[in-house]
């Protein structure tokens, strides 16, 4: 008799079905190979899925491990929300407003508003944001996008940021101009070098960002709706090149997938001080979408 793996799909960073980051979450991963899970995940064919196993950590309520399509994922934003969201309703973070999940970067801390056993928001911790050097091509970056020099960002640079996982930071004019951009890999190669990671492009707004998420080349995704992951990074680039101002515990938020037609609202949580964040979170809504069993051999 063949293996049967119940799992549930639930869209992250939105309020209503059919908006934000769709992820499939497997609750019982346990006996799965790698390359069953990434068979799996290149099956369900979303941005990420997840696999629910035993901690191996006292500190944490479960491992989760995030594929892609193309590749596992050390940390991730949407899946962390989504996964965390799906234990807490079905009882499997002990009816705690906080947990703490396994990952590959080690335990990443979630938060709970509401009911624990129907939470209407969750939040992730995100480690202090570390950024690199500002990429000196910035034609060869625009060019890369399909864009003019002139609808880069003036007075801020483009840069990787990373809270665990990288992504290339491309501020940009306006919301007409982050819509236009498309992304020629081999183009954004030349003029930033190998091992480029995803590429985040954004327009600063007065409470936050609007956004968009390449990601071919990295995990198969094309473009993402909505990267929890990118979020936090986001976040503390606004404060440190003075496109956000404030001081003191801030909330933002990153709109994102609005282009592709799965609007996002990502919200970001951080501690401001001068032009440093700590204390980030990035946090959003859940919605249930379906549940189902996936067969094997």
């Amino acid at each position: 008799m063949g293996r049967a793996l119940d799992f549930v799909q639930v869209d992250v960073f939105t309020d209503r079905v059919f908006g934000g980051n769709p992820l499939a979450v497997f609750l019982d991963g346990r006996g799965l190979s790698d390359d069953e899970m990434q068979a799996i995940a290149r099956e369900m064919n979303l941005s990420e899925t997840t696999f629910v196993l035993p901690a191996t950590r006292p500190d944490c309520a479960a491992r989760v491990r995030i594929f892609t399509p193309a590749a596992e994922l050390p940390f991730a934003g949407h899946p962390t929300v989504g996964t965390a969201w799906v234990l807490a309703t079905r009882g499997r973070l002990g009816g705690r407003a906080r947990a703490a999940l396994e990952e590959g970067i080690g335990p990443v801390a979630v938060e709970l508003e509401g009911e624990p056993a129907r939470p209407t928001f969750v939040w992730m911790s995100h480690r202090d944001a570390e950024f690199g050097p500002p990429v000196s091509d910035r034609a060869g970056v625009a060019a890369a996008l399909g864009l003019e020099p002139a609808t880069l960002h003036r007075s801020a640079p483009i840069r990787v940021g990373s809270t665990g996982r990288p992504f290339l930071y491309v501020p940009l004019r306006d919301r007409e101009t982050v819509d236009r951009a498309t992304l020629d890999v081999p183009a954004l190669r030349r003029a930033t070098g190998d091992g480029v990671p995803g590429v985040f492009v954004f327009t600063p707004e007065k409470a936050g960002a609007y956004s968009r998420m390449f990601a071919p080349h990295t995990s198969g995704t094309a473009e993402d709706p909505a990267t929890g992951a990118a979020s936090g990074p986001l976040g503390a680039y606004l404060i440190a090149h003075g496109l956000v101002r404030g001081s003191g515990m801030l909330r933002l938020v990153s709109e994102q997938g609005t282009q592709m037609g799965r609007q996002s609202f990502v919200h970001i949580r951080l501690r401001a001080n001068g032009v440093t964040a700590t204390d980030i979170g990035v946090g959003g809504g859940v919605v249930p979408v379906l549940e189902g069993r996936l067969s094997l051999d």
